[in-house]
């Protein structure tokens, strides 16, 4: 009786967790030479005959793969734009970049070599509509990876995103750390900048959103890459509005993130 007890409860958990939609992937990297968390979102209803769009959502400095899923309710998201959701750990301080340091984390290897073909591979996705975003440090990840790889991506967003590494609050520790010494002869500083990566887009018609708070730090920031993009050009969305470098934010603005990404995959 026990022991059909305990067949009962398996089989309810794995029906829980089947409704939920979530899956926990470790994946064992050699680009990390560690192992990374993966929290991935699907919707509850998920039909293997159909190619889904999906959002990868990187977190910010010192947090980990489980800070959106405390942040937004990304099952709800899952659920109301047929996205999958997919959160890997930025374990905390790589700043989702390849080091130049050989010694260091080359965490784009592993986005683009890795993990991106890990979860193509597990799921139905549709490999012409793949968005990134991200907060903080996400933010600056998610518009590096764009930028570097617009072949790869149909748009990406940013929340309070450091869009220039020179006004980061930790340019003289974690990313000179992958980067070196800060100054102002280290022009990795300004190679790895977002703001002046946005040239690799001009042209391809390409689209992006980001936002900020006007009591955020990095406001100045924002605008700067608001100025470079009217430049250029490029249609971005940007949305500024009252708001702190906090997460009680990017819970908020996180949101017109999805509906953006959701009207371009419908367009697409």
């Amino acid at each position: 009786m026990s022991q059909l007890k305990g067949m009962l409860s398996l089989v309810f958990i794995c029906l829980f967790l089947s409704v939920k939609g979530q899956d926990l992937m470790v994946l064992k990297s050699k680009n990390l030479k560690t192992d990374d968390s993966v929290l991935v979102f699907k919707p509850a209803v998920y039909n293997v005959k159909v190619k889904y769009p999906v959002v990868y959502m990187l977190h910010g400095h010192s947090s980990n793969f489980r800070a959106w899923p405390r942040l937004a309710n990304l099952q709800g998201m899952a659920d109301t734009y047929n996205f999958i959701v997919v959160c890997p750990d930025g374990l905390k301080k790589s700043w989702y970049v390849n080091s130049p340091n050989a010694d260091s984390l080359q965490y784009e290897d592993f986005f683009m070599k890795e993990l991106m073909p890990k979860i193509n591979n597990t799921y139905k996705t549709d490999k012409e509509k793949v968005f990134v975003t991200g907060a903080s440090m996400g933010g600056f990840g998610a518009m590096y990876l764009f930028l570097k790889h617009p072949d790869v991506f149909l748009s990406a967003g940013s929340t309070s995103g450091v869009l220039n590494l020179r006004y980061s609050g930790f340019k003289k520790t974690t990313i000179a750390y992958l980067l070196g010494p800060y100054s102002d002869e280290n022009k990795a500083f300004d190679e790895f900048s977002p703001v002046n990566r946005l040239e690799s887009i001009k042209g391809l018609n390409k689209s992006l959103i980001f936002d900020c708070g006007t009591e955020d730090y990095l406001y100045i920031a924002s605008n700067q890459f608001r100025k470079k993009c009217d430049e250029l050009k490029i249609k971005a969305t940007y949305i500024t509005q009252p708001g702190a470098h906090t997460g009680s934010y990017w819970s908020k603005s996180i949101k017109a993130h999805f509906s953006f990404f959701a009207e371009l995959a419908n367009k697409s």
